[in-house]
């Protein structure tokens, strides 16, 4: 049964999209407590700069806290842009074709490993 309630969407954590970049977590807690009580935040930013990536989530402790927020928040203007305000869809699994960096890999620098090769 815990497989079928990881596949359905948590009605208490909401997407906001189209946030300015100058957004911070505070602000976001700030912007969004007027709905009910707040359990997490996550302004998501990007890896090598740090910066914002204009898009968060917010977890309230319950659904109709979350629901009224979306009532109220979904193309309301800030700082020039209409936020999108929505229930957050189950994050779906990454297919990386990018190779990662691990100890099996190499990715140059070295002599080629061809032990066939006669000179």
């Amino acid at each position: 049964m815990s497989d079928q309630n990881d596949n359905m969407e948590n009605k208490k954590k909401i997407f906001v999209g189209n946030l300015p970049f100058s957004m911070t977590q505070d602000g976001l807690q700030s912007l969004f407590s007027e709905f009910g009580e707040i359990t997490q935040v996550s302004l998501i930013t990007d890896r090598m700069t740090g910066r914002s990536k204009g898009f968060a989530f917010v977890e309230f402790a319950d659904e109709s806290a979350a629901q009224a927020a979306i009532d109220k928040m979904a193309g309301f203007r800030l700082e020039e842009r209409e936020l999108v305000v929505n229930i957050a869809r189950p994050r779906e699994p990454r297919n990386d074709s990018f190779p990662r960096r691990d100890n099996n890999r190499s990715f140059g620098g070295g002599r080629p490993q061809n032990r066939d090769r006669r000179y």
